[in-house]
């Protein structure tokens, strides 16, 4: 059997945007992309470490534990043998609290694959491979939660591209969410149900093209 680990945050934890609701695992991404790999005779168990607010490397004044760096190694050490670690985190970098730029959360994400690649795992047991995903741009962020995110459309600009130029330089696998869904207009921030499905099954095809997993 493959595990793989997503580490994200409430896009991937699936928020029903402007709720406080929870889709089930069939309904968010990486239950339906551990049921479209089942189903194409993949042997797979997706592992979820999904925190709402976390961010890559920086602290949340308000809220504890959020620091996306904070025990990954230790979350590495937990869950192996790994064969893939996808990472989707930099949203949250861009509230308000934070001026960031897309260069700087990108870095955050550099750090991360660092520590996922020195985690102290046993030493039979492989390093993963990591697959970097760009979150979805976010765009007019409203709801309860968009005052949190003002301004994060300036802050955020030219972040998938930055991803990209990190996921080069540290020989990562590399996909953009962008290319293929969008943010709900309902917050600007998360995804509805059906782009939920879409991208489970893009990351689904990615793996198998990319030949991330053992064959079935």
């Amino acid at each position: 059997m493959d595990n793989i680990l997503v580490y994200s945050d409430s896009v991937s934890w699936g928020i029903i945007p402007d709720t406080r609701q929870r889709m089930t695992f069939a309904q968010r991404w990486p239950g339906v992309l551990e049921f479209h790999l089942n189903e194409n005779h993949h042997n797979v168990r997706v592992i979820e470490n999904c925190l709402n607010g976390r961010k890559t490397v920086w602290d949340d004044p308000f809220r504890e534990g959020r620091r996306g760096v904070d025990g990954l190694a230790q979350v590495i050490e937990m869950h192996s043998p790994l064969q893939c670690v996808i990472l989707m985190l930099g949203t949250n970098d861009f509230q308000e609290t934070h001026d960031n730029k897309a260069s700087m959360s990108a870095q955050g994400v550099a750090k991360l694959v660092s520590v996922i690649r020195n985690a102290p795992i046993e030493a039979d047991m492989p390093v993963p491979k990591i697959l970097i995903i760009a979150p979805v741009t976010i765009i007019n962020p409203c709801g309860i939660i968009g005052y949190k995110f003002t301004g994060a459309e300036k802050r955020c600009a030219g972040y998938a591209k930055e991803l990209e130029k990190v996921s080069h330089d540290l020989e990562t696998l590399f996909l953009d969410a962008n290319k293929w869904v969008k943010v709900s207009e309902r917050d600007g921030i998360h995804l509805d149900e059906d782009q939920h499905l879409l991208l489970g099954k893009v990351v689904a095809d990615f793996l198998s093209e990319n030949k991330v997993l053992h064959s079935p």
